[in-house]
């Protein structure tokens, strides 16, 4: 039985420690800038991206060390993601995990300086040897998570997202593909990352992939039921925003219980996708599980 919490605290300790590592702390006239970056990136999360690379990484015995670097920049994108869709050209919140956002702790040029500087080290740490020894396998990670975190990933997810507020057509089929686009891309390149460093086959690569697909589409139906249903306390930022805003999502066009049945079908099918492994990817399929339990 796999003890989950324990495996997310785990993961949380080692990325955080790299992550520490790769976040300078200089005392110059921009020191703003780098506490701001540290400000964001350690106010606590699950740190499910990184918990992916690293489980994914373990299927093909790669490096801990390596693997904790690519778990780093995909938390840096991440993190940035949030400071910059907090903004008030964004979503406009001025929580995030029970804290001031960082354009209300800091003000919001400091705010998007410090995403621009996170997506920038992101793939600073992509591409040094220290990341992988073959070259080849770093630029296939940079494509990899420039091409899930840009245009045709999370930021055209997003601004899909923001179109969708003042648009009252869409379906489950478009809500289905701006979330796979927002948030699956990103949830992909983090399974499938340890693919690309333990240089895996393409079957295993695929299954990843499909795994984390259909992972980061229960993930997301979790917080909009989490939105509907739960708490500034349990979320740690505003609640019922998206029903304030009349935004489409997955509970507002299907309702809580067929949002949530449709949930647990898909965690159901990330976790048979991780078929073609054995039980050293049963990491990978609790986090599945836990992801439904959010929503709880």
């Amino acid at each position: 039985m796999i003890d989950l919490q324990a495996a997310l605290s785990e993961c949380a300790g080692t990325v955080e420690k790299t992550m520490d590592l790769l976040l300078g702390q200089p005392d110059d006239v921009e020191a703003q800038l780098f506490e701001a970056m540290r400000y964001a990136c350690f106010a606590g999360g699950k740190r499910l991206r990184p918990f992916l690379v690293l489980q994914s990484s373990r299927l093909f015995k790669v490096d801990t060390r390596c693997a904790a670097r690519v778990a780093a920049a995909i938390e840096f994108i991440h993190t940035y993601s949030l400071i910059h869709d907090d903004l008030p050209a964004m979503d406009n919140s001025d929580l995030r995990r029970g804290r001031p956002s960082v354009h209300k702790k800091f003000d919001e040029a400091t705010a998007i300086l410090a995403g621009d500087a996170l997506q920038a080290l992101a793939f600073e740490v992509l591409v040094q040897p220290e990341t992988h020894s073959d070259p080849n396998v770093r630029i296939e990670l940079v494509r990899e998570l420039s091409r899930a975190a840009g245009g045709e990933g999370m930021c055209g997810g997003q601004m899909i997202d923001l179109l969708a507020e003042k648009m009252t057509n869409l379906d489950i089929g478009a809500i289905t593909r701006l979330q796979r686009l927002k948030t699956g891309e990103l949830f992909a390149f983090a399974a499938v990352s340890g693919a690309v460093l333990g240089k895996g086959s393409y079957r295993s690569y695929m299954a990843l992939h499909n795994y984390a697909q259909e992972f980061g589409l229960a993930f997301q139906i979790a917080d909009d039921l989490l939105d509907a249903e739960g708490t500034e306390a349990q979320t740690g930022k505003p609640v019922g925003r998206d029903a304030e805003t009349g935004k489409a999502t997955f509970v507002s066009v299907l309702g809580v219980e067929r949002a949530r049945a449709q949930a647990h079908i898909l965690v159901d099918q990330a976790i048979r996708a991780l078929d073609v492994f054995d039980d050293s990817a049963d990491p990978l399929r609790a986090a599945a599980r836990f992801v439904i339990d959010r929503s709880k």
